[in-house]
């Protein structure tokens, strides 16, 4: 698999997408998805290149969320913004990345990425919970790249 076009189907994105939706509903966090084909740069380096680009870091919480992957690089890293990093264990990502992982080597992308998701809403619950006028500031859809 090399091009992001085939990574995933429009229903598999779709479920992505309700995904992230799902994990919101419960925390003030912000998670988003994005998706390219080849970078020359390390994954975590490239994922705050984007995470900047998407303008994931003028949350008024700074507790945006990416999952990036890069298709032929067979990369992926996932980052949280400093709002996280200031509130969170150093380890806290370790079970979010592990289970998307895990299930990329079985070539189960989409169920990754739900799972890492849905995880990331959890964890992200505890310490940014959901509050009433919480308002979605960052699109749900995935981007490519």
């Amino acid at each position: 698999m090399s091009k992001v076009e085939d990574f995933l189907t429009k229903e598999e994105e779709q479920e992505i997408v309700e995904a992230i939706s799902k994990a919101e509903k419960n925390t003030s966090g912000e998670i988003r998805v994005h998706i390219e084909n080849h970078t020359e740069k390390p994954p975590l380096e490239r994922a705050q290149e984007v995470f900047h680009f998407l303008g994931m870091d003028a949350t008024v919480l700074r507790n945006g969320v990416l999952f990036y992957v890069g298709v032929a690089d067979h990369a992926f890293a996932i980052i949280g913004d400093e709002g996280i990093d200031k509130a969170v264990e150093n380890d806290f990502w370790d079970c979010t990345r592990d289970i998307v992982i895990s299930n990329f080597k079985e070539k189960k992308y989409k169920e990754g990425l739900v799972a890492g998701i849905l995880r990331a809403g959890e964890r992200l619950e505890q310490y940014f919970p959901f509050t009433e006028g919480d308002k979605d500031e960052l699109s749900n859809e995935i981007s490519k790249g």
